[in-house]
């Protein structure tokens, strides 16, 4: 099986992939960086000496690479079970006062990367009639948190783009599943000053939507909210 993590030189999409490593799949990972993207791979090679991986690095928000890492994926794998749309990026900011620019970054970042890859490979989920669509949304999707206007924005979108998504590739048997999590332990938060246990970890992240994956192919668990046990930060 065969499993596409954006967003997976680090964090939140490095966990998914060595979750779905660890269960066998063979993992195309990429994100921004090359460095991490590389480094990634090598740990996956070296851990899982057993299953294919495949990486190189794109900048998911540019329409032109997107749809480049979808080209870049078909040249190697005729069949895909899994798709995790992870890439994105967290700029605080409030609404009226921040910089120029900066929602249509996200938009593109958060939003468009998952529209315009999903778009490039459509055709072989609907083809194969079976598959999982993961999008990573957020708790921000829902409500509004203060100095994080525009990520919000983005990340609404990106759930009703979601719920989209799952309604057209529902008579092709493709399941869409939306993770709408709240404040995970990534280096979105450098300068944090609260403890570990105040956040989720990016290996519940993982775990959980591997389980999603692994309910039977006439279920589907269509949205799923994580917070942290003592709430928002």
């Amino acid at each position: 099986m065969n499993a596409l993590i954006t967003g997976s030189g680090r964090g939140i999409g490095k966990a998914i992939a060595y979750r779905f490593a660890k269960a066998g799949f063979n993992i195309a990972i990429t994100s921004k960086h090359s460095e991490n993207t590389h480094r990634t791979a090598v740990e996956l090679r070296e851990d899982f000496p057993d299953i294919e991986v495949i990486a190189k690095a794109f900048d998911l928000s540019n329409k032109a690479e997107t749809t480049a890492l979808a080209s870049f994926v078909l040249s190697k794998w005729n069949k895909l079970d899994v798709l995790v749309n992870n890439a994105g990026i967290f700029m605080g900011g409030k609404l009226l006062d921040e910089e120029d620019g900066r929602l249509e970054y996200m938009l593109n970042t958060n939003l468009l990367s998952a529209y315009h890859l999903s778009r490039s490979l459509k055709d072989i989920f609907m083809s194969q009639r079976r598959g999982h669509i993961f999008n990573i949304c957020s708790i921000a999707s829902l409500k509004y948190y203060r100095n994080s206007a525009s990520y919000g924005i983005s990340k609404a979108a990106m759930y009703a783009f979601s719920k989209a998504l799952r309604a057209e590739l529902m008579p092709y048997r493709v399941r869409v599943s939306s993770l709408l999590p709240g404040a995970v332990l990534t280096d979105s938060w450098p300068d944090r000053d609260l403890p570990e246990s105040r956040f989720i970890k990016v290996e519940d992240i993982a775990n959980i939507l591997y389980q999603i994956w692994e309910m039977p192919e006439h279920t589907l668990v269509e949205d799923i909210i994580l917070r942290p046990l003592e709430g928002d930060m």
